[in-house]
This record gives structure tokens, C-alpha cells and sequence, in this order.
């Protein structure tokens, strides 16, 4: 996966313009290449244009609801066809000849039916004669769809090329053969009929059965007579007036010209000239959404991986929002386009995350066919989504967030029927169903995010409070080998937590940060004062060496970091949050002792690079002020706050946030969250009047002595 990103970075710019024209041209190539009509309209509200008269000959369709209706009783009422199987006479015959004669071998010798042993012809003829009839007469069998139609249901009865309706009242069952045999042998003139009657009753079975295929045919061609059109409207005649309120056969007049102008324009325009159309369209959205995040998410433009990802977007909801269009039984409402700024938010901002979903919508709504209500939908319930601080780490915010979609949803389109309706009774909640599953469906988010953190290298807030987990490996071993610094750790974690909240930067992420910057530690924990309880090891090491022992922590903490497959941006923290400064008390030290050689103070710098995001540079002044205020012996509110501001004008001084994107009103921000902090970990109290007052006298008084 690193393999495959260091790749894409690697691309040369031209390849990236060509990626961008790409999926402009992907994109066209989905729009519909029929011209698109040139006017808005609905039904209950007021028609915006001039007058409108038809420019040619259309008729008046129906409306939708009313030729389903039509359908649907014609279902309801159509007679389904039955057809009657005569093959079935001749293999019964066969089959009573058989038995017949079985059963008459059986009962011979034997004193039994002797008027049958007798006359076997005569019965057997009867025999056949009474199922001739039987089956000539049908025995019927119901689908299971029309067995509670009662007697009075008419069938179609299919004989060879006839065809009778009859009464299912009228006509055979099975039960119903069996009966009629047990009545009828009785008064067959035969003086043994009861011989007959078991080999008859096995005999009997349905040959009058459903023919789905017929019946589903002609109810096709039943259903293809019912009339579309109801009326004409001809060339020059008024449709509507400019002002006037759509009634519903304006509003079937305008649906109807709507549908024929589309396709006699079709006939005659350009193809090619309908593609070019969508082509500027699409170039000009992508066009000023890409410079818009070449201008204020200039990191995203100049990544390959990054823009990928957003372009991506782009691309997978115009296609889903194409492939919706052509299912007829599907809604492009049921889409969850909240899923898009949920993951843009949580990789970047809300700002891109709102940009992103606008520039969505506004292709998708070229492709929908749902007209501006659905823009309105999915562009207010972006909003929401941004406005509810959605949080997928914490599943209680999350749900709270998905609940105030469908609640926007809901009632935006409640809004919009009741505007069209006018009645609460006559609104449509099919399609409020499809914006509800849309709702549930933005869940999704949740395990995609993972899922694309993975593929394109993020950082998501749900890694990261994994990540905080104090039972993780890293942090678990250098609580055991470094406690010091493991609570050095924590101190500077809590200061550069509220600093981020303070200025809006990212709170979790520095927090996280700020537990691992000094993992590298572990390896020589001793040398470092936090962890030493007894003899300084340093005594025994010259100032360079000490110095490239400090400094080794940093290059230690980057290799551990890479080996337990911490994200990139972590290892960045590890990497910048001592900039390029020097070991100050080992180089002034090294100068002391060798006055007459020329020093390489590279040998006393750490490696850097120098803290470019707002987030290191809190952590390296965070790192810094926890670390200084620990050596004052008993600090006042006065001495903490000349350290700190010391602290920070020595990294100014020294060139270390030159690369930072923190601006000097965030960077007195953070100053003062960290004087308030620190006076509480210090525990200092506010000195009163008196007490200041006496400081001073001895202050001056100990001047004078000395």
C-alpha cells in the first residue's frame, strides 16, 4: 500500500492534469444525450415564464397515477385463461385397460363377481365411456393465486381452438369427479359395479389446468390497449398564461409538451453538440472546485494521493447517481450523499468537506432526474451534517447526527409536498421512505473510514483514540523503561491539547502526538534527567557525546515509530518537535572548554525538520515550557511567565516556526493558555497587596547590600 502511494506522489504534474480531464470527460459521458427542457414547473405553483403557446401538435397523456388505475382494475378483472388437456383421455383408457383386466385375473376361481367374470367386456366399456366423459366435461385444478375467488369467478376455458368462459361453480374438481362417480355407478345398469369403482376413483385426476403463459400474454396485449392520451393540443394553441397557477391539466399539458419536445428536439439536434454542452458544465463545476482547493487546500491539490481522494468522490456518486436513474423501481433519494462530508470532515476540514458536497450535488442533480427539490435536500442536509459536529468516534454523537439528517430530510420534504399538495393527506411518503433508508444507510461511514485510512494513508480521530490507549505497546514500554518521561509526556500532552482547542486546531491529534514524541527515549532512558534517580551517566561522557545522545532520541523515537507502523503524521511530530535547535547546555559547555576550536555546531542540532503545521508547533513549544518550568525551584506566577515568553521568542529568535502556518495572534493565544496552565500545575497563588509590597522592600534592601 506505502509502495503504491509513494508511486502516485511520484507522478509528474502533467499526469495530474490529465487525471483531472479524466474524469471531467467520465463524467460528461454519463449525462443524458437527449436536450434537456427549458422550463421549470410544478404542480400548485405560479408559471415564471411569458405566455406559453405549442410550437406543434402533441397530445395530452394521461396522468401516470390514472393509467395505473386503469391497469390495475383491468388486472383485477381480467378472466384468466384455463386449458383443457384431451391427450390425457387416451393413456387413462390404456391405464383402466390394465388394471382392468389385473383385477379380473385376481377375483377368477375365486366366486366373486361372477357377472363381471362373465361379461368383462361390458364393464370395461362402461369404464371407458364414464372417464371419456369425465375428462371431455374437464376436471379443474385453481392456481394457487385464484382458489379464494368463490364460484362465481369466470374462467377462460381453452378447448383446441375454442375458447368458452365458464363459472368455476359450473365446472369439475377433483372431490367433486370422485363424487359424481359414487352417484352415478349405482344406476349404470350393471349388476356389479362396485368392482369398478376402485379402479375409477385411482383413475381420477385434473386435466383443466392454468396456462400462465397465454393468460400473461394476452393481459399484455389487454394492458397495451388502454389509451395513454386524453385530448390534442395544436400548434399556436394557448398552454398557460405568464402568472397563472399550474392546475393539473396544465400541468399535464406541460408534462406532455415537456416529453414530446424532448424527443422531437432529440431527432434534430447534435449529439455532439448536447455532449459539449454537459462537457463546459462539468469543466466548469470540477474546474472551480479544483481552484478552489488549489487556493485553500493547497496540500490536497499538490498531493497526488490526496487529490485522488477527493476526485474519487467526484466520480463514484455520479456514476451510483447514473446507475440509480436506469433501475425504474430505485430512487436517487435513497443515496447517502451525508456519507461525503462525514469522511471529507474527518481527514480534512468542514470547510473542503462543504465545498466537496456542493460540487456532488450539483453534478448529481444534472443526472437526476428528481429536479431542485433534490438538490435543496442533499445540499441543506450537508449543512446539517457539518453543523451537528458529527463524531464517528463516539457512537452516541454519531447517532445523535444521523437522526438530525432523517429529521431534516423528513421535514424538508414534507415542506416541499405541502407546497405543491396543499394537504398533508396527499403527500406522497414513498419517496420520504427512500430519503429514510438514505439516512440509515449513511452508517456506512463508520467502517469506510477505517477502510479508506488504510488505503490512501490518513489519519482518522477513530485511529487515534486507539492510539491514546495507554495499554498500546510503545506507550506501555515506556511507561515501564522511562516513567519520567512518560509523565513528561502526559504534562505536555494536556498543555497542547488545550492549546489546539484554543486556536481550533486539532486537540486529539496533538494530544496523541504529544504521548508519542519521545518513545526514542526508551532506548537510553538514564541519560535523560527525568529518569535519573542516582549518578549521571553523562559524567563520564564528553559534551559532544552527551549531545549525541539527546539527539539520538529523535532519530530512535522515527525508527521505533516506523517499526510499530505508527501513521506518517505521528512520525512527523517525533521528527519536528525539537526543530532544528541545538543542546544548548552541552554546546555552550563544549565552547567553554575548547575556546580555541572552531566548533561544528551541526554536530549540537538535531536533525529536524522544523515544525510546519499548527499542531507541531504547539507540541514544540509545549515540550519546551514543560520541561523548563520543572527547573525553577519555587515558581511565581512573574518567573513562570518570563520563562515562558522567553522560551517562545528564543524559537522566533532562532528561525524554528518560519515554516508554521500559525499566525502570531494564535501564537499569543497558545501563550496564554500555557502561563494559565503551568500556574496551575506550579500550584501558584495570586500574591496579595501586602505580600507584594514586603517582596519588594526585601528585593531593594538586598539590592542595596550587595
Amino acid at each position: 500500500m506505502s509502495a503504491w502511494r509513494t508511486t502516485i506522489e511520484g507522478l509528474p504534474t502533467l499526469v495530474k492534469y490529465l487525471m483531472i480531464a479524466g474524469v471531467v470527460a467520465f463524467i460528461t459521458f454519463l449525462f443524458p444525450n437527449n436536450a434537456k427542457f427549458k422550463y421549470e414547473f410544478d404542480r400548485g405553483q405560479p408559471w415564471r415564464y411569458d405566455d406559453l403557446r405549442a410550437p406543434f401538435d402533441f397530445a395530452i397523456r394521461k396522468p401516470a397515477e390514472e393509467v395505473e388505475a386503469e391497469k390495475k382494475k383491468l388486472r383485477e378483472n381480467f378472466t384468466p385463461f384455463y386449458e383443457l388437456n384431451l391427450e390425457i383421455i387416451k393413456d387413462k383408457k390404456r391405464s383402466l385397460a390394465g388394471e382392468f383386466d389385473h383385477q379380473l385375473e385376481l377375483v377368477q376361481g375365486e366366486g366373486q363377481f361372477e357377472d363381471v367374470v362373465t361379461r368383462p367386456e361390458k364393464y370395461l366399456q362402461f369404464g371407458k365411456r364414464f372417464l371419456e366423459n369425465l375428462f371431455q366435461r374437464g376436471i379443474l385444478q385453481l392456481a394457487p393465486q385464484h382458489q379464494d375467488k368463490g364460484e362465481d369467478f369466470v374462467i377462460n376455458v381453452v378447448r383446441g381452438n375454442t375458447t368458452q368462459p365458464r363459472t368455476v361453480g359450473n365446472l369439475l374438481e377433483a372431490e367433486d369427479a370422485k363424487e359424481l362417480l359414487s352417484d352415478s355407478l349405482p344406476y349404470s345398469g350393471l349388476a356389479e359395479p362396485e368392482f369398478l369403482y376402485p379402479l375409477l376413483e385411482g383413475l381420477v385426476s385434473h386435466n383443466l389446468t392454468y396456462n400462465d403463459t397465454l393468460s400473461q400474454k394476452i393481459l399484455e396485449q389487454e394492458l397495451s390497449k388502454i389509451p395513454v392520451f386524453k385530448g390534442r393540443v395544436s400548434k399556436g394553441q394557448l398552454i398557460v398564461t405568464k402568472g397563472a397557477y399550474i392546475t393539473d391539466d396544465i400541468y399535464q399539458k406541460l408534462i406532455s409538451f415537456r416529453q414530446q419536445y424532448e424527443e422531437e428536439v432529440t431527432q434534430k439536434q447534435s449529439y455532439l453538440g448536447v455532449l459539449g454542452g454537459y462537457f463546459l458544465l462539468s469543466a466548469l463545476i470540477i474546474g472551480v472546485f479544483l481552484l478552489y482547493v488549489r487556493l485553500y487546500a493547497q496540500p490536497v491539490f499538490a498531493s497526488f494521493n490526496k487529490l485522488i481522494f477527493i476526485l474519487l468522490w467526484l466520480v463514484a456518486y455520479s456514476y451510483l447517481v447514473y446507475v440509480v436513474e436506469q433501475v425504474e423501481v430505485l430512487s436517487t433519494y435513497m443515496i447517502p450523499f451525508c456519507i461525503l462530508p462525514i469522511v471529507i470532515k474527518t481527514f480534512y476540514n468542514e470547510r473542503l468537506a462543504l465545498f466537496t458536497h456542493l460540487v456532488v450535488v450539483l453534478l448529481a442533480s444534472f443526472l437526476s432526474s428528481l429536479g431542485y427539490e433534490f438538490a435543496f435536500l442533499q445540499i441543506l442536509a450537508g449543512i446539517v451534517v457539518l453543523l451537528s459536529d458529527v463524531e464517528t468516534r463516539e457512537w452516541s454523537r454519531f447517532f445523535y447526527s444521523i437522526f438530525f439528517i432523517f429529521l431534516v430530510y423528513v421535514m424538508g420534504y414534507l415542506g416541499l409536498s405541502l407546497i405543491v399538495e396543499g394537504d398533508i393527506m396527499d403527500v406522497d411518503w414513498t419517496e420520504a421512505s427512500w430519503l429514510a433508508l438514505s439516512s440509515f444507510l449513511t452508517l456506512l461511514a463508520y467502517p469506510l473510514i477505517p477502510l479508506l485510512e488504510r488505503f490512501f494513508g490518513f489519519t482518522s480521530s477513530i485511529t487515534l483514540v486507539e492510539l491514546s490507549d495507554m495499554n498500546r505497546p510503545l506507550l506501555r514500554e515506556l511507561s515501564l523503561k522511562a516513567p519520567g518521561t512518560m509523565q513528561h509526556s502526559l504534562q505536555v500532552a494536556n498543555l497542547a491539547e488545550e492549546a489546539a482547542r484554543k486556536i481550533g486546531a486539532n486537540p486529539l491529534l496533538v494530544k496523541v502526538a504529544a504521548l508519542y514524541h519521545d518513545i526514542g527515549k526508551v532506548a537510553k532512558p538514564e541519560y535523560f534527567i527525568e529518569n535519573q534517580s542516582g549518578k549521571n551517566p553523562h559524567d563520564g561522557l564528553s559534551d559532544l557525546e552527551s549531545a549525541q545522545v539527546i539527539i539520538s532520541h529523535v532519530n530512535e523515537g522515527v525508527k521505533m515509530a516506523k517499526k510499530a507502523r505508527l501513521p506518517g503524521i505521528l512520525v512527523n511530530f517525533i521528527k519536528t518537535h525539537h526543530g532544528t535547535t541545538r543542546t544548548e547546555y552541552f554546546y555552550r559547555n563544549y565552547i567553554k572548554e575548547h575556546p580555541e576550536e572552531e566548533v561544528d555546531e551541526s554536530e549540537f542540532r538535531y536533525p529536524g525538520p522544523k515544525p510546519r503545521s499548527k499542531e507541531e508547533t504547539i507540541l514544540m513549544m509545549a515540550d519546551s515550557i514543560e520541561a523548563a518550568c520543572k527547573s525553577l525551584k519555587s515558581p511565581t506566577e512573574e518567573s513562570l511567565n518570563n520563562l515562558i515568553d522567553k522560551i517562545i521568542s528564543g524559537k522566533i529568535t532562532q528561525g524554528q516556526f518560519e515554516n508554521s502556518n500559525m499566525t502570531f495572534e494564535e501564537l499569543e493565544e497558545c501563550k496564554a493558555v500555557f502561563r494559565q496552565m503551568m500556574r496551575s500545575v506550579h500550584h501558584v497563588r495570586i500574591e496579595y497587596p501586602e505580600e507584594k509590597e514586603e517582596k519588594e522592600k526585601e528585593e531593594k534592601e538586598d539590592a542595596r547590600k550587595d
